[in-house]
């Protein structure tokens, strides 16, 4: 890792996302150990004061309120003087079922939290990193910005979506001395299971649907609070590359985390796409 001075980063404040637990949590705490001014926000009040009470410098911000975002936003930037050195959009969550049973009422929520807010956030900041000259905003993105899996278009099209507009800014951010980065995680030890039950319950009617029977494996992999993903890696493997995009003086435009991430992405280099549509059909869950 980079030995930047201290001092140097006490003087760069960054704000990150989802920080109540897994990826966000590591990376606020140990980001914080290494000298940053941190900002760790969350979605809700009781978290703000647990994540206070360990030290940290926390605010509630909800990627689904504009208000919130705003409000959070005008809070850090008065408490550094109008700087913001680094951004870290960690805040997601996941949204599984097959296509043709995801309302309109629940891809819109997806897309609220995991892009939307995500693109709002951003424009808020780079005012203020273009006054100051410099700037890091790192994208938290997933594999699943690289390829699709099945059950998953939800999440699939926010990430999707989310390498898109990241290419876009980093090409129109170009000599700014704003420099974007994508991290792409593959599996990673986190709440990321548990909360993808809740919205699952919350809009797919599984009993209804001709994908009952796939649902009800489904429904038992994300219960199994012991099962772990072939090849996860813990929160730690994404903080490496968070401090490598901050600090390095040519920051990556990618960064990919775990095995499946760098296996996919170079299947899909490589494979005609009914080979990679069989793959992606038949990788163990």
């Amino acid at each position: 890792m980079f030995k930047t001075p201290k001092s140097l980063m006490s003087s760069r404040p960054i704000l990150i996302t989802g920080c109540s637990s897994g990826i966000g949590y590591c990376v606020a705490h140990a980001l914080k150990k290494r000298g940053y001014s941190v900002f760790a926000t969350v979605r809700q009040p009781k978290d703000v004061a647990r994540l206070q009470q360990e030290g940290l410098e926390s605010l509630v911000l909800d990627l689904s309120d504009s208000q919130s975002i705003f409000e959070a936003v005008q809070t850090v930037l008065e408490q550094t003087d109008g700087r913001l050195y680094g951004l870290f959009n960690n805040g997601a969550y996941g949204q599984p079922g097959a296509v043709e049973d995801l309302s309109v009422e629940a891809l819109r929520q997806q897309f609220e939290t995991n892009f939307f807010g995500t693109h709002e956030l951003t424009r808020q900041v780079i005012s203020a990193m273009r006054r100051q000259g410099e700037g890091r905003i790192i994208q938290n993105s997933s594999v699943l910005g690289l390829v699709a899996l099945p059950y998953r278009g939800a999440y699939n099209a926010t990430k999707f979506a989310l390498e898109g507009l990241s290419d876009t800014l980093r090409l129109e951010l170009a000599g700014t001395g704003i420099f974007i980065s994508l991290i792409e995680p593959g599996p990673i030890l986190s709440q990321f299971r548990a909360n993808a039950y809740k919205m699952f319950k919350q809009h797919i009617d599984a009993e209804q649907s001709i994908h009952y029977k796939t649902y009800a494996k489904m429904e038992q992999r994300l219960l199994a609070k012991k099962a772990v993903a072939p090849f996860t890696l813990p929160p730690e493997a994404v903080l490496k590359r968070v401090i490598h995009a901050l600090e390095s003086r040519h920051p990556q435009p990618r960064y990919y985390v775990t095995f499946p991430t760098y296996l996919l992405a170079t299947l899909k280099r490589l494979l005609p796409h009914r080979a990679m549509d069989w793959v992606l059909r038949h990788l163990p869950e």
